[in-house]
């Protein structure tokens, strides 16, 4: 069974038809909505400050959502991907934002809508990553405006998990 503790007289809530894998850790004041994903060895810590999450978002394998202490809450959207060992840190991605395999989002970074960020890049502390732009690199720079095809899959790719998810039948769906 997956790992789910209350911190602090807090306990995470989520909504219907969400997916959480047996090894997935999620502790604290988590908000998460519909049709959500959090896949194998994925860890949300709602310790330090409030992590919200939106509809239809997927938390994949080994990522890691956390905040920073009385500074720093995270918001993420509805429509996200946040990609395999992922960290997503004290910020906020908007809707329809992908977070690359091995990428890091620090601190109050904000990445607006309709945006990729790449594998591996890292998002310092307070940059804003304009809407329709992939963003890449160490740190994470603007590198081009998204296509009209990296939209579609941004729209598409959320919808992807809700039926992989589906497979997962046996598993503890909440």
């Amino acid at each position: 069974m997956p790992v789910i503790l209350p911190v602090k007289d807090k306990s995470p809530i989520w909504g219907s038809n969400c997916f959480i894998a047996e090894n997935a850790t999620i502790v604290g004041d988590v908000t998460m909505g519909d049709n959500c994903s959090v896949w194998f060895n994925a860890v949300i810590r709602g310790d330090v400050h409030y992590i919200k999450i939106g509809n239809n978002t997927n938390i994949q394998d080994g990522a890691v959502i956390h905040a920073t202490y009385l500074k720093a809450y995270t918001e993420i959207g509805n429509c996200v991907s946040i990609g395999h060992n992922a960290l997503v840190h004290g910020c906020t991605l908007r809707d329809h934002v992908l977070v690359g395999m091995g990428a890091i989002v620090m601190d109050h970074a904000v990445v607006e809508e309709f945006v990729i960020i790449g594998a591996g890049s890292v998002v310092l502390e307070k940059t804003i990553c304009e809407s329709g732009y992939l963003y890449a690199g160490t740190p994470a720079k603007k590198i081009k405006p998204l296509t009209q095809e990296q939209k579609d899959m941004l729209r598409q790719l959320p919808h992807n998990y809700i039926m992989y998810s589906g497979w997962f039948s046996g598993s503890p769906a909440l």
